[in-house]
């Protein structure tokens, strides 16, 4: 029952803008952290960004002005908005929620592919 579903992956252009989606169920929203990370091919999986049950961000230093993380507890959604792309932010992006309480361990996105290139 406990899923992340996430929504917003694609093709864009250098410079280019794209707004990744999160949805959450199976959880009490409202007592997770939300994060996204990414994977790219041969490298370790990195935070790219994070908010807190209390609404605190924070960012990855290279994404640092490009990208913003916002959540909607009244939705269950967590967003990337992501500006001045880059060919480096290439990688699959995941989203995840990890519980304030020891109880219960992190729930994961089945991730999604973000492409930037001409």
């Amino acid at each position: 029952q406990v899923q992340l579903v996430e929504s917003g992956g694609g093709l864009v252009q250098p410079g280019g803008s794209l707004r990744l989606s999160c949805v959450a169920s199976g959880i009490w929203f409202r007592n997770y952290h939300m994060g996204w990370y990414r994977q790219a091919p041969g490298k370790q999986r990195e935070l790219v960004a994070r908010i807190t049950t209390g609404g605190g961000t924070n960012y990855a230093d290279s994404v640092k002005g490009r990208f913003t993380i916002s959540r909607d507890n009244a939705k269950n959604t967590v967003d990337l908005q992501m500006n001045g792309l880059k060919a480096e932010d290439t990688a699959v992006y995941y989203c995840n929620a990890r519980p304030w309480s020891t109880v219960g361990g992190d729930v994961w996105g089945q991730g999604t592919q973000v492409t930037v290139s001409s």
